[in-house]
């Protein structure tokens, strides 16, 4: 739609009825931020109206183009468009605003809302979801379009503030966008200058337009409160042959009688005085969440137009599809991710029968798993030949090259994870990326955003303890596996060899949600099995490795730990004690299992030694009161990889030592249910 006289004037009225709700929604629930919305309604208006394409019948649709609030701060803006553009979204929704299993939380959430695309809130994240959106998109163009149509072709807008300006994501995420040359990525920075303490220049007095230049960004700067201006821009901005910035200088909370240009209209309600004042000046009824019989009038005339250009974009796609019956086939596998099966069958037969440490494991099966899923897509923070991260044969992502698989990030951990976020909520892909295990506290607020989402990311981390050795206590993990674990809804998978990689990539490429795979850097040995690994050691979250006759205990390990449980189980049964060994390469999945199939891993009343190079914290699940736990509670040392696991007591002698010591004490007790000989 191109902006007319008429289409302002109807468009300032929209804009005036999703400040009135927004305002209201925030004002019953006695809890929220007005300001952003009322301050930034028309910027958001002559977007929605002019030029978003969507389908409010279907939020789903492939087509669609993408609307992230990355300041997620104000989603009584994004609510209030929803509701007005004819979105499963009610007034009751409206005004259930912050409740209790509402459709209106605080901040957008993807799955919880219709329209939402992204969970934000954390500021700066929403901007690095819109640059993987953007990447995504073009990456499916490569593939997929020809002279005659692009099913692609879509633009990503992000909505912004001065406080995602502030945070460091949006200039990593900024930065690589501007080197990609992002041609369908707007962003739309609201500059109120407000934060919450007050004026950003308190904190900030940077020129953000020629920082963003500066990274190959197009900005244009318009009177945020200007309609037309903004359709112009915006307009302007879809043309560039790079990623563009709409600076939109506003008021926050724009008509208030004494918030606007406050602080105060930030983080609380306007107050019922201010809010009828503000509602008196828009000549706006004293009615509740009143919405104009010309404003629904008008929603109504723009989704008709709307849903007719989805019509012809339908038509479209469907001559393009039978043009290419295979292309087609194609297509729809990657809409709806669809694997061949067999999957975790072949990749369980590729696995390499040989030692070596995880993160080469790693690096082969991934070659297998980028077979078997076209759309798995990835990369690594500057460390690929350390992570083994590269897909063989597969060009790189590149300014104006978008058919390869690989990505280069940079050193940009924390934008990194955002941007897969991004790839993952666009939808079809399966991204991966990839980093030492330390630098994943970089990283943290983008893994737990997957989470939240149940995004499909997979995260690759390697150099996984204080095997790493030289490098020293900054760059060996002692925390991070445990901490990561205490994410909700988060795959943490730790292989002890290459079959049990190849089991933490299906993981990866089947389940919903995001998964990690930790892998080491020093060699181990494979592992000899006396029964094959098949999808129930998955179901479980482990296997049993050694059991027998008059077992007095269960070794359970980890990763690179397993191989030291056999090995001291091995110096144990010299000495006529016999143990258990289970590897747990996915500690929640066993302990939410029935207890029952737990038992089947760990016997019922049997005392539990867990051996982890990591804190304690979090086995206590396993081992109860009376049980060993050996693990490092304390930060590494800089010394090669064999001498700190003697300094540590990480060798198979000194753990067998440590075991047998526990169990001659539990006997003394007479807590083992066989005696020790």
């Amino acid at each position: 739609m191109t902006s007319t006289k008429a289409d302002v004037t109807k468009t300032k009225r929209l804009a005036d009825a999703v400040r009135v709700l927004s305002a209201e929604a925030v004002e019953k629930a006695n809890s929220g931020h007005p300001g952003m919305p009322l301050g930034v309604a028309d910027a958001a208006a002559a977007l929605w109206t002019g030029h978003l394409n969507f389908d409010p019948t279907d939020d789903k649709w492939m087509g669609r183009d993408r609307f992230v609030l990355s300041a997620g701060h104000g989603s009584t803006l994004l609510y209030s468009l929803l509701h007005l553009f004819g979105f499963d979204l009610s007034v009751d929704d409206l005004k259930n605003f912050r409740q209790l299993n509402s459709k209106t939380p605080g901040h957008p959430e993807r799955g919880e809302t219709p329209g939402v695309e992204v969970t934000t809130g954390p500021l700066g994240q929403g901007i690095a979801n819109a640059v993987g959106m953007a990447i995504g998109a073009k990456m499916a163009s490569a593939r997929f379009a020809d002279n005659d149509f692009d099913p692609f072709g879509m633009t990503i807008y992000a909505l912004s503030g001065d406080g995602c300006m502030m945070e460091g994501i949006s200039y990593e995420a900024a930065s690589f966008a501007g080197h990609l040359k992002l041609d369908n990525l707007v962003v739309m920075y609201d500059k109120n200058d407000i934060t919450i303490e007050g004026a950003s220049q308190l904190t900030c007095c940077e020129n953000v337009d020629k920082r963003f230049e500066s990274m190959g960004w197009f900005v244009l700067c318009v009177d945020g409160h200007d309609i037309g201006a903004v359709s112009d821009a915006l307009a302007e901005a879809k043309k560039a042959d790079r990623p563009a910035l709409i600076i939109c200088k506003t008021h926050i909370a724009y008509g208030s009688p004494s918030k606007q240009d406050s602080a105060d209209s930030h983080g609380a309600p306007l107050g019922p005085e201010d809010l009828k004042g503000f509602k008196d000046k828009l000549g706006w009824p004293s009615e509740q969440f009143f919405v104009p019989e010309d404003v629904k009038e008008y929603a109504a005339d723009l989704i008709a137009v709307k849903k007719a250009a989805r019509k012809a974009w339908d038509d479209k796609l469907e001559i393009w599809k039978k043009a290419d019956p295979a292309r087609a086939g194609a297509y729809n596998n990657f809409a709806k991710g669809i694997l061949p099966e067999g999957a975790f069958e072949k990749l369980l037969e590729n696995a390499p029968d040989k030692a070596g440490a995880t993160r080469a494991h790693s690096g082969a099966i991934l070659q297998v798993a980028a077979e078997i899923c076209p759309y798995l897509i990835g990369g690594s923070a500057d460390l690929a030949p350390s992570n083994k991260s590269e897909i063989k044969g597969s060009d790189y992502v590149g300014p104006g090259k978008f058919a390869g698989r690989n990505f280069h990030f940079g050193v940009r951990e924390h934008a990194m994870a955002g941007v897969a976020n991004g790839l993952a909520a666009f939808g079809g892909w399966r991204p991966y990326v990839a980093t030492f295990l330390v630098f994943s506290d970089y990283m943290r607020a983008s893994i737990r955003l997957s989470a939240l989402m149940k995004l499909p990311v997979i995260y690759i981390f390697t150099h996984d303890s204080f095997h790493v050795g030289e490098d020293g206590p900054t760059h060996q993990p002692i925390e991070h596996i445990e901490s990561l674990r205490n994410i909700p809804g988060l795959r943490v998978l730790r292989p002890a060899d290459a079959v049990e990689t190849a089991a933490a990539y299906y993981y990866g490429l089947t389940q919903g949600g995001p998964t990690v795979i930790i892998c080491s850097r020093q060699k181990l040995q494979p592992i000899k099995r006396d029964r094959p690994y098949h999808k129930a050691a998955q179901l479980s979250g482990g296997q049993v490795l050694v059991e027998g006759l008059d077992e007095v205990a269960t070794l359970v390990a980890t990763g690179s730990e397993v191989q030291l449980a056999l090995e001291a189980a091995a110096i144990l049964k010299e000495q006529d004690i016999n143990v258990r060994v289970v590897s747990l390469l996915n500690r929640k999945r066993f302990l939410t299992r029935a207890e029952q199939d737990r038992h089947r891993l760990i016997p019922y009343g049997q005392p539990v030694c867990t051996i982890e190079a990591g804190v304690n914290d979090g086995w206590a699940a396993l081992t109860g009161r009376r049980g060993l736990r050996i693990g490092l509670d304390r930060f590494g040392a800089s010394a090669p990889a064999s001498e700190l696991a003697k300094f540590f007591g990480f060798t198979p002698e000194m753990i067998a030592a440590k075991v047998k010591a526990w169990l001659v004490q539990l006997d003394k007790l007479g807590r083992l249910s066989t005696g020790l000989n």
